[in-house]
């Protein structure tokens, strides 16, 4: 589990925010100018009427996060989420800029299938999109996984060079998370019950209590 260190952080990654800030593409990043922060689109998966609301709490450079995603999510999604039982709602956190410009990537253009399939992207290739952790380095996997989920460079460099947006995504991180008492990834909440990380047969068995409850 990884552990947010304290809203400080969410203040210095808006400052960092900028996908090109600290990398060679610094000079032919468009200039954006001052805008009010965007409403931030919740994303979410499964039956709009399910039982039961499951909402995850998890970073991109999260490890942790990124194990959870492709083993339990992945048995979550077949069993429960694709059945009509679970309505799946992500939140991203922000431990760094690197978490936040995979956000700007897999919300580009607010669609919420495609930002479905960049979080598994993102999380089945983790170790390999961050690489050495070189910005420029991370920035051009992040474009190429972009590319690869169907979008233009034009598109990408507009939605990565959107400052608004970022500082939008961080506040929002910022307010969920402290409303809800989040203070490490993954985190998960159950119709309302806040769980930690657990195995997939602890998990679905709180799942199957929450059915039981609901007939």
């Amino acid at each position: 589990m990884t552990i947010i260190r304290n809203a400080a952080t969410a203040a210095a990654i808006a400052l960092a925010g900028s996908f090109y800030a600290g990398t060679a593409m610094a000079q032919d990043a468009a200039a954006t100018t001052e805008a009010a922060a965007p409403a931030i689109t919740e994303m979410a998966v499964g039956a709009e009427d399910a039982p039961i609301t499951f909402i995850e709490y998890a970073s991109f450079t999260c490890p942790h996060c990124a194990n959870f995603h492709n083993n339990q999510y992945q048995q979550l999604k077949e069993n429960y989420i694709d059945t009509g039982k679970v309505r799946f709602v992500f939140r991203e956190v922000y431990f760094d800029r690197f978490g936040l410009w995979a956000s700007m990537i897999a919300r580009c253009g607010d669609n919420n299938t495609r930002f479905f399939g960049i979080n598994d992207l993102l999380y089945e290739n983790q170790q390999g999109w961050i690489g050495s952790g070189d910005p420029a380095e991370i920035a051009n996997n992040l474009r190429a996984i972009g590319r690869e989920a169907g979008m233009s460079d034009a598109a990408i460099d507009a939605c990565m060079a959107d400052q608004a947006l970022a500082e939008g995504l961080v506040g929002w991180f910022t307010e969920n998370a402290e409303r809800d008492n989040v203070t490490a990834t993954p985190t998960l909440f159950i119709n309302g019950q806040q769980y930690g990380n657990m195995s997939y047969e602890n998990l679905a068995a709180i799942l199957d209590a929450e059915l039981a409850k609901a007939q």
